[in-house]
């Protein structure tokens, strides 16, 4: 969560005031991820102290972001773990602050876990097939910006930057992902709002009892309606795999499966097309890493993520296909 909008303390304070939400006690700029500003915002209001986190939206518009918060608040009224958003005198969920988007959510207790056992995988899978079941019924629709049309356009952006080597699996990896979008197995997976960018570091863990308990899920803003299976992909590429090598790690990939399954069972296009869509989730992550990495915008808290590490999951999803096929996903 780069910084690329400063925001004083007098703003924060005047912005926290508007919003009926407290005095602010504590500012704090985060480090952690490229797309938005945000920072860390604590208030005392009635002798109570709050958690809060503060959003300025730079990349995406006014008129995109009441999906995201629309749909967190949806989740939030089905039961979900998820950040509450703070209305506006209008009733607006995020308005114009220091000429940028803005929304301000409740902060999640807990935190992220980065070394995940098969019990965490297994939370997390829970947790994902609840939110699919639960966004079923939103009302608002919106594509997946990072989706299949995003990948075409920018794959030949980034070619320039890379050597033949990554040229090529760049360009075969994008040809094979739209063939499969073509095909009527691809066309007949259920879809609804996904979150798109479930990671290990947008779940939130209190480990106190002695077992993992999932307190949150946060980021929304990369959700968008596309195929559940491919929300599950994008999951497994960082929760079922080994962090150095991006190789497939049978025992949390099973327990995150079987988990999942357990509150919505797969249908047989999704066994079918996991090995394809874990390639394509990869592929998706790939691309935005080359992209951040050679055409980055300025932050004055930028820490770019290394694009190699998709690279390596998604050599490792093309070589070993079997490792997630049809039979070794059943539960």
């Amino acid at each position: 969560m780069a910084v690329y909008t400063e925001v004083s303390t007098q703003e924060a304070r005047d912005l926290l005031r508007q919003l009926k939400l407290g005095e602010l006690t504590a500012l704090q700029g985060c480090t952690r991820g490229i797309e938005n500003t945000n920072y860390f915002v604590s208030t005392e209001q009635g002798g109570e102290t709050f958690d809060y986190v503060l959003t300025l939206f730079e990349r995406l518009t006014l008129a995109q972001l009441p999906f995201y918060l629309r749909l967190m608040k949806h989740l939030a009224e089905h039961g979900i773990p998820v950040p509450a958003p703070s209305a506006n005198a209008r009733g607006d969920l995020v308005f114009e602050f220091k000429a940028k988007p803005a929304a301000v959510v409740t902060r999640l207790r807990g935190s992220s876990e980065l070394s995940p056992t098969p019990a965490h995988c297994a939370a997390v899978g829970t947790t994902l097939a609840k939110m699919h079941l639960a966004a079923r019924d939103f009302p608002l629709s919106q594509p997946n910006l990072r989706g299949l049309a995003w990948w075409n356009e920018t794959v030949p952006v980034l070619l320039p930057h890379v050597n033949p080597t990554q040229a090529a699996l760049l360009q075969s990896e994008l040809a094979y992902q739209n063939h499969v979008a073509a095909s009527s197995s691809y066309a007949a997976l259920p879809r609804g709002p996904i979150h798109a960018d479930l990671f290990r570091d947008n779940v939130m863990f209190d480990n106190a009892q002695g077992q993992p308990e999932l307190t949150g899920v946060f980021d929304f803003y990369f959700a968008g309606v596309d195929s559940w299976l491919f929300d599950m992909a994008v999951c497994m590429n960082d929760w079922c795999i080994d962090q150095g090598t991006g190789t497939h790690d049978a025992q949390r990939f099973h327990s995150f499966l079987r988990a999942y399954s357990a509150v919505r069972p797969l249908e047989s296009a999704e066994r079918a097309l996991l090995p394809a869509l874990l390639r394509g989730a990869a592929l998706r992550f790939w691309i935005s890493r080359l992209w951040d990495y050679y055409l980055p915008r300025p932050a004055s808290l930028l820490q770019p993520h290394d694009p190699a590490h998709f690279e390596r999951v998604l050599q490792q999803r093309v070589m070993h296909p079997q490792a997630t096929n049809s039979l070794e996903m059943q539960p």
